[in-house]
């Protein structure tokens, strides 16, 4: 006796499955939470500032004092006031550039593995490593 198999609904079920795997999926980002990196594209090009967020999923960062934007909001409570609220939108991360820490100037980034296996992100500018902020 043959099995009954809905196709349709088993291939609909896959489908969704991989749109999720592929939405889910972390970018890997050039800055991290911490870093000194300077705006150079968009309306706040050449601001410098601190990386403030990342969001790995859309691969975008919140870098502050740029890109402010501003939202009107509603009190939700009675004591709570409501008004225009400004704060600092996410920029796409190919946006910004690491700050060189010998001169200060935007530089692209390598890679070093040393010996004891720790990995270590260089400036192409100075070769100076850039240290991590934790």
């Amino acid at each position: 006796m043959r099995v009954l198999k809905y196709k349709k609904t088993d291939r609909a079920r896959n489908k969704g499955q991989k749109r999720h795997a592929q939405n889910s999926e972390r970018v890997k980002l050039h800055v991290s939470t911490g870093d000194t990196v300077k705006v150079v594209r968009g309306d706040d090009r050449g601001h410098v500032g601190k990386v403030i967020r990342v969001y790995r999923k859309t691969g975008r960062v919140v870098v502050e004092g740029a890109n402010f934007v501003k939202r009107h909001r509603k009190a939700k409570t009675a004591e709570e006031q409501g008004g225009i609220v400004s704060f600092e939108a996410p920029i796409h991360s190919s946006n910004v550039m690491l700050l060189d820490p010998k001169s200060d100037a935007p530089t692209r980034t390598r890679r070093r593995i040393d010996t004891d296996g720790t990995k270590e992100r260089l400036s192409v500018k100075s070769g100076e490593a850039i240290p991590r902020v934790r």
